[in-house]
């Protein structure tokens, strides 16, 4: 099946230093594969510092700070994880209101590994199904979200998934949703691979 075009279309990626390598790069490379215009997304200019599964990993440029961004700004949203990333970010009030924006304009989402962590914070996980890293399972819980144990889980234009070797299906669907859009006129079921 031909990969669709996602030409025409911005996608944020929103980091804080020690989002996980693997879960930026790949999804990034997807997205520019797939024709998207990428903007890294950061609390601070500069640079931000990845972690490579055991130790730091490379340093990547901030095209923008979330204080200077808006969710209008944007197609769609991607939330790497790793376990610092999401802690930083959740606690930042721009990047919690930078978030909740896609959430409220029911853009596309697409959130790996501790990604669904910051979604917390939105308060928009009530009723939505996830998949994340087994460590935050119960926060999604509380926060209302059915969880369940798959390599991606879709819905609604909410991507999910657990980690780094779930990246495959994780990027086909975060490729899909975006090319779909907004999901704002549409109910659909939830649909879950793995």
């Amino acid at each position: 099946m031909e990969q669709q075009s996602l030409k025409g279309k911005k996608v944020a990626v929103l980091v804080a230093d020690g989002f996980e390598e693997s879960e930026f790069t790949v999804p990034v490379e997807a997205l520019q594969n797939a024709g998207a215009e990428i903007e890294v997304v950061s609390l601070k200019s500069g640079h931000v510092k990845a972690w490579a599964e055991k130790e730091w990993g490379d340093e990547y440029r901030v095209d923008r700070t979330v204080d200077k961004v808006s969710s209008e700004d944007y197609d769609a949203l991607v939330l790497p994880g790793g376990v610092m990333n999401p802690d930083l970010l959740r606690v930042n009030k721009d990047a919690v209101t930078f978030v909740t924006g896609f959430t409220e304009e029911k853009k596309p989402i697409a959130a790996i590994c501790h990604g669904p962590w910051t979604l917390i914070e939105t308060g928009a996980l009530q009723g939505r199904t996830v998949t994340s890293y087994p460590s935050i399972k119960t926060d999604l819980i509380n926060a209302g979200a059915t969880w369940e144990d798959k390599e991606v889980v879709v819905d609604m234009g909410l991507v999910t998934s657990r980690s780094p070797k779930d990246l495959p299906a994780f990027c086909k669907k975060m490729i899909e949703e975006i090319a779909e859009g907004q999901h704002l006129a549409r109910s659909r079921g939830v649909h879950s691979l793995g």
